[in-house]
């Protein structure tokens, strides 16, 4: 039997701080693209960085979500009608991006990634696989490993694998020797390694008790935009390019 589903508000507040985050961080590599302002999206250290940490926040609180959906007993079906809109969003992410940047189209950001992730990390939780010490011993060999794979393709591997695994056929594994050209790239190598930092996080009893905690001021506040995560994601660029447009034109009557 199923364990009585509760609501956790600390989890929807932790992604409506990411929410947030993101939306400032896109909000001005906007200004940068329409010319407003002149930043270095790939390469500055202040916007990578910021880009790193949005990413791990929404990762670690998938995780977190997924490792209590299991616990509390939800059924396949369920699980398939969310798989499927974030699948369905991560398509429309690659139409969009593929009109705006034609040269450096998303075949695998976070919505992407976050897709083959759920899958694998639900499929390890259903078979009890994910327990105890071995999400957080995973997390680590699969963030380690990826500078360790990159550099080994770069010295010690045929040029056929480097290039091949470069490709975007493959590139998503994250086994690449450089970054490629894309405006988002979330690959299996390192993230898969942050959500399972996510599934650890949830299983340890202090910090399930922290985010089952009644909500604050603030954290019931920003927790709606965590429970509508992926339409506000969905719709936030949308409404940041269009305004942003529509400025630009007034100010060009």
């Amino acid at each position: 039997m199923a364990a009585p589903s509760t609501r956790f508000f600390g989890i929807d507040a932790l992604r409506g701080a990411a929410m947030l985050w993101m939306t400032a961080y896109h909000f001005a590599f906007d200004l940068n693209h329409f010319g407003h302002i002149r930043q270095n999206f790939y390469a500055d250290p202040l916007w990578t960085g910021q880009r790193t940490g949005i990413v791990s926040l929404f990762l670690l609180c998938a995780g977190m979500g997924q490792a209590l959906a299991v616990q509390q007993g939800q059924s396949w079906p369920r699980f398939w009608r969310r798989w499927g809109q974030v699948a369905g969003c991560a398509l429309l992410v690659t139409a969009g991006a593929a009109l705006m940047f034609p040269h450096s189209w998303i075949s695998f950001g976070v919505l992407h990634g976050m897709a083959v992730m759920l899958l694998i990390t639900r499929w390890l939780l259903v078979r009890g696989w994910l327990r105890g010490a071995v999400p957080w011993v995973g997390a680590v060999l699969l963030i380690a490993a990826t500078p360790l794979a990159g550099e080994g393709l770069r010295t010690q591997a045929p040029a056929g694998w480097a290039t091949a695994l470069d490709s975007r056929w493959l590139n998503w594994l994250g086994l690449v020797t450089h970054k490629p050209i894309t405006e988002d790239y979330v690959p299996l190598l390192p993230w898969l390694g942050v959500m399972w930092l996510g599934v650890g996080l949830m299983q340890w009893p202090r910090w399930r008790a922290a985010m089952a905690r009644t909500p604050g001021t603030l954290s019931r506040a920003i927790a709606p935009l965590g429970r509508w995560s992926l339409s506000y994601y969905m719709l936030h660029q949308p409404v940041l390019i269009g305004a942003l447009m529509a400025w630009g034109a007034w100010r060009a009557a």
